[in-house]
């Protein structure tokens, strides 16, 4: 467990800067998180830079500098993390240790609400993703799949979001299975505020996680960042209906980029939010699943099958 003061400062740096900053990654994980805001209040850059690092991490800091007043008061970090959330970092028990797998890009922490533990629950896991305006075909494969694979023992990990997230996140409610919201926001805040009642579902039955600190509403680019956690937390990710540019797509990239297995539904040839699929069966090497049984096979080859 990370002693106090890097507890307090690595919390502290959720505020501060944006998502899968590698360089910060790299700062914290030389220096720690308690040296690192002190360097970046100061204005000073670490001892020991070779002459090609110098100017980068000057740039980096000063945009850290100018972002120090989105960090809140000691008093208020200290009431975020003595509340119901819990934030994990890379030396808690239930840190789950696939988000190493994103390098000097991994979360300094993340924030978690819930009554899963976070590493056991995604030791064995699939990410389903896809289209927030889905069709029925994709809601209800997406539902069916997460319910099958959650009664054999799989978390489902989503976004929470409209469309094949929601499906999923309800799938794996159904067969009462855990499932984890990764959010671009606070894990406090309710995103979109239609699903407030499945987010307190999930958070009922799972876990919701976000490397936003409270209160954080979500962007773009937060959105995008969201993406590399959803396929880092998983062992595999399934994407049920995509369109060739999509934030399903970019889930897909990472888990592929991590060797990570990865898994697409076909769909019909004239719909668009097929597409991506395709790409990812025909370019990409991923495995047709036309069933949840094939989603089982490709992610028990991966790891051990939890219900075995």
């Amino acid at each position: 467990m990370a002693d106090e003061s890097e507890h307090v400062a690595r919390a502290e740096l959720t505020w501060l800067a944006e998502s899968g900053d590698p360089l910060l990654g790299t700062l914290v994980r030389d220096c720690g998180a308690v040296e690192a805001m002190a360097l970046i209040r100061a204005g000073r850059l670490p001892g020991g830079l070779g002459p090609s690092e110098g100017p980068g991490l000057r740039r980096a800091m000063d945009r850290w500098r100018a972002a120090l007043e989105k960090v809140p008061s000691r008093d208020v970090v200290e009431r975020a993390l003595g509340g119901r959330l819990r934030l994990l970092c890379p030396v808690c028990p239930e840190w789950p240790s696939g988000l190493d797998g994103l390098g000097d890009a991994a979360p300094i922490a993340v924030w978690a609400a819930g009554v899963e533990n976070l590493r056991f629950s995604c030791r064995a896991s699939v990410a389903v993703v896809g289209a927030r305006a889905a069709t029925a075909y994709g809601s209800y494969v997406a539902a069916e799949f997460s319910s099958s694979v959650s009664a054999r023992g799989w978390a489902v990990v989503s976004g929470g979001a409209f469309g094949v997230d929601a499906s999923a996140h309800r799938g794996a409610l159904s067969a009462d299975g855990v499932t984890v919201a990764v959010l671009a926001c606070g894990v406090d805040v309710a995103y979109p505020a239609g699903h407030a009642e499945l987010l307190e579902a999930v958070a009922a039955q799972g876990a919701i996680v976000s490397e936003q600190p409270p209160g954080r509403t979500p962007s773009r680019l937060r959105f995008l960042a969201r993406n590399r956690i959803i396929a880092a937390l998983a062992t595999g990710t399934l994407v049920v209906e995509a369109g060739e540019r999509s934030g399903a797509i970019t889930t897909a990239r990472h888990a592929r980029d991590l060797g990570r297995p990865l898994m697409a539904v076909p769909g019909p040839v004239t719909s668009n939010l097929s597409a991506g699929c395709h790409r990812i069966i025909r370019d990409w090497g991923g495995s047709l699943a036309a069933s949840a049984g094939d989603v089982i096979e490709t992610l028990t080859e991966a790891g051990p099958d939890p219900a075995g």
